[in-house]
């Protein structure tokens, strides 16, 4: 059985996109994020039976470390305060709900995991490279494509960006046919391709096409920029010229890009009944409106009908 880690930020913010906000709780607050992120939590271990689940969170969602690296890194979602620190550009519908969707996911026994100074990108990337070379199938659950540069031997990426009921199942032949690369050649066709997204400009002239035939040619963003410091390579001059014109910003992105290690606890991901504070999670279900999705989460994982609070 495979574990999952779930790009916990990734699913809420499209399940606050994909569902009303006139589903709200008893005191008339919306909870559609929280609503549509414990369904689609039911809905992925109903699919893929897995023996176990991290929720990886964003403890810090723009590292200082990453800004410093290249300083536009998701500048144009950055919500700056004249009275304090800077925060992410975030509807104040879904901002409100992000704790109630932590409390929840406790709750039920689910392991939720960050990191100071760190990205949930990362924490995804440290329990990938650790778990899949001991031969532990891992699938990572996104909406986010930077992350196929995850997969590999033991590691897939359950692709939401149709949302979770359409979930792609990614592996390196599915990269292969879609973007000619690899997984362990993404994070450098990324890096040169650019994600305006999250701020990252990329190789002015080098898309798609061309950032794959490189990779196939040179085998990785070390091997592309030796060729194009070599003048005796058979890299046309046009894109010799754009690769030798961005050698500082992509020294200085590759590690943007990449997932971080990140210096994480061992961890038990392990799912199933009697992990769950049933009390709190009948609780928080009437607090917030949401009993189906909580009783529909808490029986995927095993545990018993979700009581009626006291």
């Amino acid at each position: 059985m495979p574990t999952l880690i779930v790009d916990t930020a990734s699913l809420y913010f499209r399940a606050y996109f994909g569902v009303p906000t006139s589903l709200q709780d008893p005191r008339g607050r919306p909870v559609n994020a929280v609503y549509g992120l414990l369904d689609m939590l039911a809905r992925l271990i109903v699919q893929y039976n897995p023996g176990g689940l991290v929720c990886a969170w964003d403890d810090d969602w723009r590292p200082r470390w990453r800004v410093d690296l290249v300083a536009s890194y998701k500048a144009h979602r950055v919500a700056s305060s004249p009275s304090g620190p800077q925060t992410e550009i975030v509807d104040d519908a879904l901002a409100v709900q992000v704790p109630w969707i932590r409390a929840c996911l406790e709750a039920t026994g689910l392991r939720v995991v960050g990191a100071p100074g760190f990205e949930a990108d990362d924490v995804l990337g440290t329990l990938s490279r650790r778990w899949g070379p001991q031969g532990r199938p891992v699938i990572v659950v996104t909406g986010d494509r930077d992350l196929f540069q995850l997969v590999g031997d033991h590691v897939r990426v359950a692709y939401a960006g149709r949302g979770v009921a359409h979930n792609e199942l990614v592996d390196d032949s599915w990269l292969l046919a879609k973007y000619g690369v690899l997984g362990r050649q993404y994070a450098d066709f990324a890096t040169l391709r650019g994600d305006p997204s999250d701020g990252l400009p990329g190789v002015t002239g080098i898309g798609e096409k061309t950032a794959a035939g490189l990779l196939a040619a040179y085998g990785d963003l070390d091997g592309i920029l030796a060729a194009a410091l070599n003048p005796s390579s058979a890299m046309t001059a046009s894109v010799r010229k754009r690769l030798t014109a961005s050698v500082d910003y992509l020294q200085a992105a590759r590690p943007v890009v990449a997932t971080a290690e990140v210096p994480l606890p061992d961890l038990d991901p392990g799912i199933g009944q009697g992990r769950a504070d049933l009390a709190r999670c009948s609780r928080l279900a009437a607090e917030y409106g949401v009993r189906g999705p909580m009783g529909r989460l808490l029986a995927a994982l095993g545990e018993p009908e979700l009581p009626r609070p006291d």
